[in-house]
């Protein structure tokens, strides 16, 4: 019996599925980072959304319930907030807070009646708020409006800072997973290097060796997407199901465009890699792919 000698090793084809793990992986952290970014949007907007006003009215009942019927209609309204509390009303609140000591020598009622509401959170500007004050103080039966303007103008303030900083960190997690998926995709296409300088010395050209390669891309980049969304989904499904505050605050709007933009940047950036590091290992000489 003849012996060959031993047989060449057959050369084994690269695991693309680590490199789309990888790539899901880092669509993950980014998506989980956006993801929470939209939450604390909402939340601010139901915190904006609560900050009552307070309109003072010199005017009978009929008047006032005239009056409440108009500020329902205003556009600057949330919608179900606008409630009418008469001076009687307002009275057994007091006492509610302050106890039967309160008016107990039989004074006359001090206070007023009053039309309370809440403002859409896109008007919860300290311009706006002077705007609406303004305009309602000019109403008939109207003697002025109140409202906590320091609250006010620290929410604001506030709500410039963290979207600041919030906006800095997202390009920062943009750039580190550009980074990342980048040098996945370059580890990925290491062992395909001589297959790549082969074929263009045997006369194909660039755009003829960058296609399937590219495609390939296109389609790990979705799954990878995909597999992102999938998780940010599952985990978002969770924690809502222990936390029931957050069953308030869906916007499933929002969360079906960020999982349309992790697809997207999956293929994308997964695509534009792949043809960087292809082009570069074309541009290589052979002695240089070693």
């Amino acid at each position: 019996m003849v012996d060959n000698g031993p047989k060449p090793a057959r050369r084994s084809r690269p695991n693309y599925w680590y490199s789309i793990i990888s790539v899901a992986l880092v669509l993950f952290a980014l998506g989980f980072f956006a993801l929470t970014a939209l939450n604390a949007q909402l939340v601010v907007q139901r915190l904006k959304e609560r900050v009552n006003l307070i309109i003072e009215l010199q005017t009978e009942e009929g008047g006032a319930r005239s009056i409440l019927s108009s500020i329902e209609q205003q556009p600057f309204v949330r919608e179900g907030s606008a409630e009418y509390i008469s001076k009687e009303q307002a009275a057994d609140i007091m006492r509610e807070e302050f106890g039967e000591d309160f008016l107990k020598l039989d004074l006359p009622n001090p206070l007023y009646d009053v039309i309370t509401f809440n403002v859409r959170a896109n008007y919860m500007h300290p311009d706006s708020l002077v705007k609406i004050r303004t305009g309602l103080i000019e109403r008939e039966g109207i003697t002025d409006v109140y409202y906590q303007e320091s609250l006010v103008n620290d929410i604001a303030d506030n709500i410039r800072s963290v979207g600041l900083a919030a906006a800095v960190v997202l390009l920062l997690f943009i750039g580190i997973a550009v980074t990342l998926i980048h040098n996945t995709v370059r580890l990925a296409l290491y062992a395909n290097r001589f297959l790549i300088k082969n074929m263009e010395l045997v006369g194909a050209s660039w755009e003829f060796i960058s296609q399937p390669f590219l495609r390939r891309a296109m389609v790990h980049g979705l799954i990878s997407g995909a597999i992102a969304s999938v998780g940010l989904l599952l985990l978002y499904l969770w924690v809502q199901s222990d936390v029931p505050g957050l069953r308030d605050l869906q916007d499933w709007t929002g969360m079906i465009m960020l999982f349309v933009l992790l697809l997207a940047l999956g293929m994308a950036i997964n695509t534009l890699s792949t043809y960087y590091v292809v082009r570069k290992y074309l541009k290589m000489r052979v002695d240089d792919l070693y």
